[in-house]
Formats: structure tokens, C-alpha cells, sequence
């Protein structure tokens, strides 16, 4: 049976859901969890995504993710894949690590923060703490909440709040997103209301209307995807040429440099950083576009750059001023 397909678009946003396999304790060790969170910063920066909840639990974790550009597919198979390398390696096992596909369903916007509310509570149903001790489960965006300075670039409080009773980010409005959630967990009718029993079933949350809606305006992406015309890879690196002209021109560079000029010349190694920070592009894939010899040779120098960025000036001034 083939698998079912995705709709993206920009601007969608997602309620993803993604389980161990055979329901294994992944996320066991706590040192895996922040192995997880680091390949979750890196991802949302890759793909410019905006994250509204997240939750980490012993075998599955919870997104509520927003797509400004449409690359969920893209996104969650640079997160799970790189995360799944980096857990094989540190255990020195082999395998799958998630079970199947990972769950995504679309959320409509005005449902993003009950789904804020059911993800942050997610501890809270599994018995691992009581509503009023959320702030101290480090496993859930409910510490980045409470700790503007600590927050992620990426995340994004403001639906959460304003669902809550039109809640301001302040102490006082955060103190009192914690109080709405404790009582939220003690009303059964209030969480059916806001749908907390569909929150992980179906395709989609939000009203019948957004649904019809979805399947009217998407109909056309979901027929290219079923025959073959553009899928989500190829339209993933359609973006990532678009990206790598705009940076070329940047630097005043023309296409026939890329083969002209020395593999590892700074500017192709800003150029290399430079796109592995912000797309979710390949190292093999931009090793052969940018004509630097193997793709271990250039995460290498890479890694460099990002140890020392002030010594490929002015290159990096020309990319930071690069409007894509």
C-alpha cells in the first residue's frame, strides 16, 4: 500500500508524534534527550521553522511545529535521520530507532493553542508530575516558557498565551498560563471542548470545514506528489539551488568559479557553513555543487569556519548580508 501523502505549504502547521521503535524507551537517558533537543535546535534553524510546544517523554515526543516555508517532509528527515546516526553511534547499535512514519497532522490556526496546552500537559496525563510541578520537567518547551532569556530563537510562545485568556508574555501572564493549565487538567468538559481526544487521531485538527477546505486547496499537490511531479526532495533541493545562486551572487561569484577555483577556497567553505546552518541540505550534495572533493573534506572545513568565522572575513560580511 503506498504511503499516505503529505500536504505541505507555507505557513502549515503540524501537531507531529513520533514513537520509539516497538515502543522502546528511547529517550530513556536523560543525556538522550538532550541529544534529541540538540538535533530539534539545529533542525528548527535549518528549516526556519517556528515551534509553538514541544515535549519529550520515556518512547515518543510531541511537536506543535509551524512551516513559514513548506518543508516538514524535509525538516523531519534531517531531524530523525540525524538524530537516529548520533544514537547508533554513542550506543554502538544498529537500526531503526522510530517506529514507521512519524504522525503529522495539520492543525488549523486557531486550534494551535489548545494543541499547546494538550502537549504541555502530556507529562502530566502519563503521571511523571503533577500539574503545578510542569516547570520542573526540563523534557517540555514549559521551562523556555517560563525563561524568556533562555528561549530558542525558534520558539514561539504566543498562541499558548493568548488561547489561555489573551495572556501577555510577562511574569504575570506566564504565572497565569501555569494556573490555566492546572485547571484545565482538572476540567474533563473544557478539554473536550478544545478536541484533546483527537489532539493524536486522523489527519487533521480543526473544524470540518478546515478540513474540506484543506482537501480542496491542497488537491492539486497531492495529485503532483501521486504521479511522480515534484516530491518533497526534489522541490527541497530546488529551494537549496535557489539559496546557493542568491549566496554566489552575494559574493560575486559566477557558477563556472565553482569549478575554476581551489576545492577548499574560503569563500566555498562560508558558502558550505553557511548552508548547512540554514537549510537541511546534504554534505554530499553540496560537496558535488560546490566542486570540494568529498563530502567528509568539507564538513571538516566546515567545522572550522564555525570555530573560527572572523578568518574568512569578508566573505562572511557578503553571505550575513545576503537577503534570501
Amino acid at each position: 500500500m503506498p504511503r499516505k501523502l503529505r500536504i505541505e505549504y507555507e505557513g502549515a502547521i503540524y501537531h507531529v508524534i513520533s514513537r520509539g521503535n516497538y515502543r522502546s524507551a528511547v529517550f530513556a537517558r536523560e543525556t538522550t534527550k538532550q541529544a534529541f533537543l540538540r538535533c530539534l535546535d539545529e533542525a528548527s534553524q535549518k528549516a526556519g521553522w517556528v515551534v509553538h510546544a514541544w515535549c519529550v517523554m520515556s518512547n515518543h515526543y510531541h511537536l506543535c511545529v509551524e512551516t513559514p516555508r513548506p518543508n516538514l517532509v524535509e525538516g523531519m528527515r534531517w531531524l530523525q535521520s540525524t538524530f537516529a546516526i548520533r544514537f547508533n553511534r554513542l550506543r554502538k547499535e544498529r537500526g531503526h530507532l522510530f517506529q514507521g512514519r512519524y504522525k503529522a497532522l495539520l492543525v488549523a490556526p486557531e486550534a494551535v493553542g489548545a494543541v499547546c496546552h494538550y502537549v504541555h500537559l502530556n507529562p502530566v496525563r502519563a503521571g511523571l508530575v503533577p500539574t503545578a510541578e510542569l516547570p520542573k520537567y526540563r523534557w517540555s518547551s514549559i521551562p523556555d516558557f517560563l525563561a524568556p532569556k533562555l528561549r530558542p530563537r525558534w520558539l514561539s510562545v504566543v498562541a499558548a498565551l493568548i488561547d489561555a485568556g489573551g495572556l501577555d508574555d510577562t511574569p504575570a501572564g506566564r504565572a497565569r498560563y501555569l494556573e490555566y493549565l492546572e485547571l484545565l487538567q482538572q476540567d474533563e468538559p473544557a478539554k473536550r471542548e478544545l478536541g484533546f481526544a483527537e489532539m493524536s487521531k486522523g489527519w487533521a485538527i480543526g473544524t470540518r470545514d478546515f478540513r474540506k477546505e484543506l482537501i480542496q486547496v491542497h488537491a492539486h499537490l497531492a495529485k503532483a506528489l501521486s504521479t511522480g511531479e515534484g516530491s518533497p526532495r526534489e522541490i527541497a533541493q530546488e529551494l537549496w539551488e535557489e539559496r546557493l545562486s542568491a549566496y554566489l551572487h552575494a559574493l560575486g561569484k559566477k557558477p563556472e568559479h565553482i569549478f575554476h577555483e581551489p576545492k577548499g577556497a574560503d569563500w566555498k567553505v562560508v558558502l558550505a557553513a553557511t548552508m548547512k546552518q540554514q537549510t537541511t541540505a546534504s554534505n554530499p550534495w553540496l560537496a558535488r555543487h560546490l566542486h570540494m572533493g568529498s563530502p567528509f573534506r568539507l564538513s571538516r572545513l566546515a567545522s572550522a569556519y564555525r570555530q573560527d568565522p572572523g578568518r574568512f572575513e569578508p566573505y562572511t560580511t557578503r553571505i550575513a548580508k545576503c537577503k534570501v
